[in-house]
């Protein structure tokens, strides 16, 4: 990129945010029409920096920037609408939807579908958690490129069918077989058509779907584990041992 581009007052959120320097912070962003970049906040650390205390994750905000290369120079932030009512258990999952996009979107690729579907899926958290995830998951996949494939058999030709179970290679599709075979990722056709639809209301559903995603998603994510997946199974296992009849469940992420 040659020359100075100044970009104003964009929807953008914050993924993540760093020290840098002395009193500034580099963000990581996510923006609707420019998609992701890192912006210099020059002074936000400061106690009486310009931006103080606005430059949070989980926030619409408008901002501007001037871009010059790699990293661009934070000019002015503006809220947009209300924040979404995540509550504190709830985080860890929003933070699980910002590091797949830290890891999977290249810088200054634009996504605004997913960016769309990135604020749907935090309205959705408060009251549908895990169906919020699978489907930011799903949709994640196909705007990379990776779609899954729900409708039909990995022929492309034989409908999927509801009640049938079938099992499902990544690299083709979902392969009609008699019963579930150890070590496979084995689904119910029921689950891959409600995915399609997004209708994920049955919790038996949303497990076999979490097994399909996450088998998916780590095709491209490599072997550095995610944090998020990290700290989450830390807090179950200490969850059971601190009230082991409690019956903790899985996490959503």
């Amino acid at each position: 990129m040659s020359g100075t581009a100044r970009i104003a007052l964009q929807a953008a959120w914050i993924l993540h945010h760093y020290p840098y320097r002395d009193s500034s912070l580099l963000l990581e962003v996510f923006s609707r029409e420019y998609g992701r970049l890192g912006l210099v906040a020059r002074g936000a650390r400061a106690a009486r920096g310009r931006w103080h205390n606005q430059l949070q994750m989980l926030r619409p905000l408008s901002l501007s920037w001037s871009l010059r290369g790699e990293l661009g120079t934070l000019i002015d932030v503006d809220y947009r609408a209300q924040a979404p009512q995540v509550a504190p258990r709830q985080i860890l999952s929003a933070c699980y939807l910002n590091e797949l996009l830290l890891r999977l979107l290249r810088r200054h690729d634009p996504h605004p579908a997913l960016f769309d579907a990135y604020e749907r899926a935090l309205d959705r958290l408060p009251h549908a958690e895990e169906p919020a995830l699978r489907c930011f998951e799903k949709q994640l996949l196909q705007e990379l490129g990776y779609g899954l494939q729900l409708e039909c058999e990995a022929d492309g030709l034989t409908p999927v069918v509801a009640g049938t179970c079938y099992e499902y290679r990544l690299e083709s599709g979902p392969v009609r077989c008699d019963r579930p075979l150890a070590d496979t990722l084995c689904l119910d056709g029921a689950s891959l058509l409600a995915l399609r639809d997004e209708q994920l209301d049955n919790p038996q559903v949303c497990r076999e779907i979490r097994r399909l995603t996450r088998a998916a998603l780590a095709l491209y994510l490599g072997e550095r584990p995610l944090r998020t997946r990290t700290v989450s199974r830390q807090l179950s296992a200490l969850a059971r041992a601190t009230v082991p009849a409690a019956g903790q469940g899985d996490k959503p992420a």
